[in-house]
């Protein structure tokens, strides 16, 4: 009997992947553990192995193809197997779609619309004020309320995920959309031919001359959770300054006594520790919203992010308030280079309990970074650099890093939020307590 090949689910978060490279021919024979292919997700390029022994009659998923997760990409027989001509493999992807739509991505889904809503009703002009697209109403049918929010009038709009994250990335209105699925549930080609017949489109944003490039797996799953974030945490930022002379004289030491074991630390190994502590230090701030409740990790785990192409990624420095400076910097630069090569796991990217970004590398001063949720917190560092100082012996020059926390203050409040940043600045400015 033949055995379908199906899109395997190689994340938690992944909903479809997009097929990057055949690694075997029709004809060839397979073995169960058999890499077969390389799939890019929203996270990396995997690989996909073979569950099962046989020869791979038929490939199905072609190059660059974006397919849900449960879609059928091959077929497999048995060695002197014959399949029928009108065979067909059996498509698993619709089963996937439902169960990804759980009641806590739906409230979140509800969360987005009633702020949307909200907003709206309370100050109209705003949202075009600030630059943000309003919500679209592609005529379909009226908009609930006239507002333009899923969750006002009629309820919630009956709408597959792939077509909310369609119109999340669109601006649209699902209440707008008339639906065809099933008790008039909108999907996504509802919101494809909605947009089409409205006119509008990237197609109207296009000149001569210009080109598009098709968004990698990675880069729709960061727009989605960046536009996410903004939308329905309420985000809010404090900023400090950080003598850094003493750690920078600390860390020349270190290197130097490092140096026969071709070891070398970072500033961002210094502050991945001064973050760590300064969390075990404020549990309350070590933490994440939950609906109804507020998770208090019992780790901290510093996830880091990490320019690759394509996007970027958040590997996890696990535990960092318990490792040594020389730890983080040599878990932190392997993670750094499997992240770069595509070769980090799921756990080593998923989860995390406080973020770190720093630009400081690219001579950027100072920047506002956008929270990655669940989590409550980010801390953005820029450019260590020289600057005047004026104390009461009078100006001399110092190094200053400026840096900007920014909150989620339905989790951490201002005073929190402040006794965080200032105990970080503390660890960074008294760098010997950081080699302890």
């Amino acid at each position: 009997m033949p055995i379908d090949v199906l899109m395997p689910q190689l994340s938690p978060t992944m909903t479809e992947g997009r097929l990057a490279k055949w690694l075997k021919n029709e004809g060839d024979k397979i073995s169960a553990g058999d890499v077969i292919a390389e799939v890019e997700t929203d996270k990396a390029t995997m690989e996909i192995e073979a569950s099962d022994d046989g020869i791979l009659h038929s490939i199905i998923g072609e190059i660059g193809a974006d397919l849900p997760v449960g879609a059928p990409i091959a077929v497999l027989r048995g060695k002197d197997e014959k399949v029928a001509k009108d065979y067909k493999p059996v498509s698993k992807a619709k089963v996937v779609e439902k169960a990804v739509e759980t009641p806590v991505a739906a409230a979140g889904q509800d969360a987005a619309s009633e702020v949307a809503a909200q907003a709206a009703v309370a100050a109209p002009n705003v949202a075009v004020s600030a630059g943000v697209m309003p919500k679209l109403n592609l005529g379909g049918k009226p908009a609930a309320g006239g507002h333009g929010a899923a969750t006002m009038g009629g309820g919630r709009v009956k709408a597959s995920p792939l077509a909310r994250r369609l119109a999340e990335e669109r601006g649209i209105d699902l209440s707008g959309v008339a639906g065809s699925g099933p008790n008039g549930r909108v999907v996504a080609e509802d919101v494809k031919n909605g947009i089409r017949n409205s006119g509008f489109g990237i197609r109207n944003v296009v000149r001569k001359g210009d080109s598009l490039e098709k968004l990698t797996p990675m880069r729709k799953a960061i727009a989605r959770s960046l536009l996410a974030s903004k939308q329905t945490v309420p985000h809010f930022y404090l900023t400090m300054d950080v003598r850094m002379d003493a750690l920078m004289d600390v860390r020349k030491q270190l290197n130097g006594h490092l140096a026969s074991r071709n070891v070398k630390v970072s500033v961002n190994d210094f502050i991945i520790k001064a973050c760590a502590l300064a969390l075990a230090d404020y549990p309350s701030a070590n933490a994440a919203w939950n609906g109804d409740s507020v998770a208090v990790f019992g780790n901290v785990d510093i996830s880091v992010a990490v320019a690759i192409d394509g996007g970027l990624i958040t590997p996890i420095v696990a535990n960092a308030d318990q490792k040594s400076l020389v730890q983080i910097s040599g878990e932190a630069k392997q993670l750094v280079t499997d992240a770069r090569a595509g070769k980090l796991k799921p756990e080593q990217y998923e989860g995390g309990s406080f973020s770190l970004s720093n630009l400081g590398m690219y001579g950027i001063d100072s920047f506002s970074a956008i929270i990655n949720p669940p989590q409550a917190a980010i801390l953005a560092c820029g450019a260590a650099t020289e600057q005047a100082i004026v104390s009461e012996e009078g100006i001399e020059i110092g190094t200053i890093m400026k840096m900007t926390l920014s909150v989620d203050h339905r989790v951490i409040d201002g005073a929190l939020g402040a006794e965080l940043l200032g105990a970080i600045r503390h660890y960074l400015q008294s760098p010997a307590t950081l080699l302890l």
